[in-house]
Formats: structure tokens, C-alpha cells, sequence
């Protein structure tokens, strides 16, 4: 049977995309990434792309006179590359109605917090300056809004009192390493659909522990 294509959008470093790609080279894996578009030439990303043998194209943002007609090009190319869903990774655009809508449900993000809090940018330092106890990152389903849309899969760090935005982001990217990969394959096997505004997906087992931070004595 046809491995499911799955497309990734970057602009810098591609870490998740990374993780993305390593997924991928296990055949029991059900997705392979068939493209990587960059809106930025100098994407790190890119290169690891290309390493692993990935289709890339750049499609800079800045020779579109609109956002709907760079979106409008890169619909082209996800199509001809036959992708089936696509996956944000370090994206820095906002991306259109019609983009969101053309791809609805088939196009996912990950952010470094427990969402709907802490949106937009400079979450690591929104959080500690608020002092909650646990933060963490979110797979999410795309819309218009920033941030907002069905979450699929969640991961939750506990905050040190010793962190920095720098140690916390570090801490809080390994989860996102773990859960975006967890995330496509739910998508792909037809265990997590949309219904009424919230991601439903298929029985599965709650993990036995619970974070408390601090931790009980």
C-alpha cells in the first residue's frame, strides 16, 4: 500500500521537521515527506531536507504582491506533489482564509505551549513571567485565527524554578519531537477526526502518572 505524503512547511531550522523525516525512515511508519517548501532561501531546514533525499522548493513570500497569492502558489506545488496533509513546522507566515480553508483539516502546527494559552510569540517568556507551574506544546489542526484550532495531542513540562526561556524552550522541544510524529500517524490511520470543534480520536489508555509541580513531598 502507498505511504500517505505528507508535505513541511519551514522558514528556519526545521527541528520538528527533522524529527518529521526520522519518522519517516521506519517502515512501519504510514507517512513519507514527498515535499518541503521554505518561504525563505536560507532556511537551514532545507539542507537537511535535501540530505535525506526530500523534494524542496523555495517559495519566497516577498515576490507575491498579496498573502493570497503566495498561498495560491504554494497550493500549486503542494498539489502537484499530490500531498495529502501539511504539516507546520517553524512556519513564520500567517497563512490565508482561503489557504486554511483549502486545506482544512489537512493542515496541522505545533506550538510551544498547552494550548488555547500562551499564543503568538515569546510563549517561554510569557510563561515564566506569569509563574505557572507546567507548560508544554500542542499539535493543533489549523485555522485563520493564530493558534487556534483542534488540538490533537498534547504534551505537558513541569517548569523549573531555576529556568530561563532558553532552558525551558530546550525542554519543552524534545515533547514537540515526540508528539508531531504521534500526531500524523493518529491523522493517517483514521484515529483522530474532527467532530463539533474538537478533535475525536479512538479509545486509547491514560498514562498512569500525573504531574504536580512542585511534586508532592
Amino acid at each position: 500500500m502507498a505511504r500517505y505524503k505528507i508535505a513541511i512547511l519551514i522558514s528556519g531550522r526545521g527541528s520538528n521537521m527533522a524529527a518529521l523525516i526520522e519518522a519517516c525512515k521506519d517502515d512501519a511508519y504510514p507517512a513519507d515527506v514527498a515535499l518541503v517548501i521554505s518561504n525563505r532561501p536560507d532556511a537551514l531546514g532545507l539542507e537537511i531536507a535535501r540530505a535525506a533525499d526530500i523534494p524542496t522548493r523555495v517559495i519566497e513570500h516577498g515576490d507575491f504582491d498579496s498573502r493570497e497569492e503566495f498561498d495560491a502558489a504554494m497550493t500549486a506545488a503542494l498539489a502537484a506533489a499530490e500531498v495529502r496533509l501539511i504539516c507546520l513546522a517553524g512556519f513564520m507566515r500567517l497563512l490565508s482564509a482561503e489557504f486554511c480553508q483549502r486545506w482544512r483539516d489537512s493542515l496541522i502546527n505545533v506550538h510551544p505551549s498547552l494550548l488555547p494559552a500562551f499564543k503568538g510569540l515569546h510563549v517561554h517568556e510569557h510563561m515564566l513571567e506569569t509563574g505557572v507551574r507546567i507548560a508544554g506544546c500542542t499539535v493543533h489542526f489549523v485555522r485563520p485565527e493564530m493558534d487556534e484550532g483542534p488540538i490533537l495531542v498534547q504534551a505537558a513540562v513541569a517548569i523549573a524554578a531555576d529556568d530561563t526561556p532558553e532552558t525551558l524552550a530546550a525542554r519543552i522541544l524534545v515533547q514537540e519531537h515526540r508528539i508531531y510524529p504521534l500526531a500524523v500517524r493518529l491523522i493517517v490511520e483514521g484515529r483522530a477526526r474532527t467532530a463539533g470543534g474538537v478533535v475525536a480520536i479512538e479509545t486509547y489508555e491514560l498514562p498512569d502518572d500525573v504531574l504536580i509541580n512542585p511534586p508532592l513531598a
